[in-house]
């Protein structure tokens, strides 16, 4: 018991100094995780009311509270008497090999900032990317987060979409239907498409600039196939799409257009019986 108490009474201060520096360490962790979060939520705020997209603002935040985090930790470790150049130089280090092992997601990555920085599609568009469509509802530093149009989320690498051609059905205003409607040849071709027009005019959905087309398209093996392509506002694409082709059904029954199926004629040939004996 008296050692101890002698070791206390000659390490005191040496042990007052480590504690001191230990708590310290503990404040300053503390109050940087708190500056984290109180810059990024400011950050955030600041952002959104310019009008900023969601995805750039979490990806920017996401990026400014990292950063942020790590210094501090940095700061902490230096004052209880880590070494940071060193232990920096071993982050490096161990940077690399990581960096090595995980080649894809330094790619997602990568692919996550070309996202932000060239913007080919935002929240709430609704692409063709990665081989999946859906509406986009958060683009994070690594992956995509879409939704089907049968409500399932998907996640995508973000490597995966900026590797192929992403197709943005969101980014125009207007878009064009494109249908293709067949009748017979014994149909009266005038007829049909003056109904047509009908159709496309009675809807008032469909745009007068640019004016719809309705052309001959081809001469098919079964049908003579007319090309069918009103504008539209690009919420009313599949609105107008689904109902053209149920009024066209419907209103070439009434007049009496017919609308051809594939057929084949089969041919039967009777052999000659074998009068040779």
């Amino acid at each position: 018991m008296e050692e101890i108490t002698t070791l206390y009474q000659n390490n005191h201060e040496l042990l007052l100094s480590y504690v001191l520096q230990l708590v310290a360490a503990i404040f300053i962790f503390y109050i940087g995780r708190m500056v984290a979060r109180g810059l990024s939520g400011l950050l955030e705020k600041g952002l959104l009311s310019r009008s900023v997209d969601k995805a750039v603002v979490a990806f920017l935040v996401s990026i400014v509270y990292a950063l942020i985090l790590i210094a501090t930790i940095l700061m902490a470790l230096s004052q209880i008497g880590v070494q940071t150049t060193s232990f920096i130089a071993i982050l490096g280090a161990a940077g690399l090999a990581v960096g090595l092992a995980l080649q894809g997601s330094l790619a997602n990555f990568a692919s996550g900032i070309l996202i932000i920085l060239f913007r080919p599609f935002k929240a709430g568009d609704f692409i063709d990317g990665g081989g999946v469509s859906g509406t986009v509802e958060k683009i994070e530093i690594f992956q995509t987060q879409m939704k089907t149009p049968d409500n399932k989320r998907v996640i995508v690498p973000n490597a995966q979409i900026t590797g192929g051609p992403i197709t943005n059905y969101s980014s125009e205003p207007i878009r064009r239907v494109d249908l293709v409607i067949g009748i017979s040849y014994d149909a009266d071709l005038l007829l049909a498409k003056k109904t047509l027009e009908e159709i496309l005019q009675n809807d008032e959905r469909v745009l007068a600039d640019p004016a719809f087309s309705i052309k001959v398209a081809a001469l098919a093996d079964s049908s003579v196939n007319l090309n069918v392509r009103p504008w539209v506002n690009s919420a009313d694409y599949w609105g107008v799409y689904w109902d053209t082709l149920e009024k066209v059904k419907l209103t070439f029954d009434e007049k009496g257009i017919g609308i051809p199926f594939p057929q084949m004629d089969v041919h039967l040939y009777k052999d000659k019986p074998d009068t040779k004996e």
